[in-house]
């Protein structure tokens, strides 16, 4: 199969959220109880609220035969706020070349640093590519307990 980046485009935000609600409902799920699940990514959810929020993270987007199977963002500050892919799509190259594509543009913005907050269960996927954990997180999502972890990378 042949894995492509490219940048967002508008449109790809339903694409996006189908990627999201695989990677948590289908992925995260060994990690997490259904109801953690359901609350992080809702079934109900406000589309277009989700195309806006896409539209400002501007993420790059892979790609797997044509189909999107996974997206990933870096900010200016250094920070990822999302990086997904679709449970259907995992190990098989998709989160490397997301990842390798965001070293690549940490290098372009000079960035010293690299941080996020990781799901427990993509904290070995994080670790693998040289993020270290700064602190575990305990958080409320809409009144349901959620484990996460800060990690940053040193550039």
């Amino acid at each position: 199969m042949t894995i492509e980046l490219r940048a967002f485009q508008p449109g790809d935000e339903p694409a996006l959220r189908a990627v999201f609600a695989s990677a948590i409902h289908g992925t995260a799920r060994r990690d997490y109880s259904q109801l953690q699940v359901d609350t992080w990514a809702s079934r109900d959810y406000d589309a277009q609220a989700w195309a806006l929020r896409m539209q400002g993270l501007v993420p790059f987007v892979a790609l797997m035969d044509g189909r999107i199977v996974g997206y990933a963002d870096v900010q200016p500050n250094g920070y990822i706020d999302h990086f997904y892919v679709a449970a259907d799509a995992g190990k098989q190259g998709v989160g490397g070349l997301l990842m390798r594509r965001l070293l690549a543009r940490a290098a372009e913005l000079q960035l010293a640093e690299l941080t996020s907050h990781v799901s427990l269960t993509a904290q070995p996927f994080f670790a693998h590519h040289g993020f270290e954990i700064v602190e575990q997180r305990v958080f409320d999502v809409r009144g349901v307990e959620m484990r996460n972890a800060a990690m940053r990378k040193q550039l």
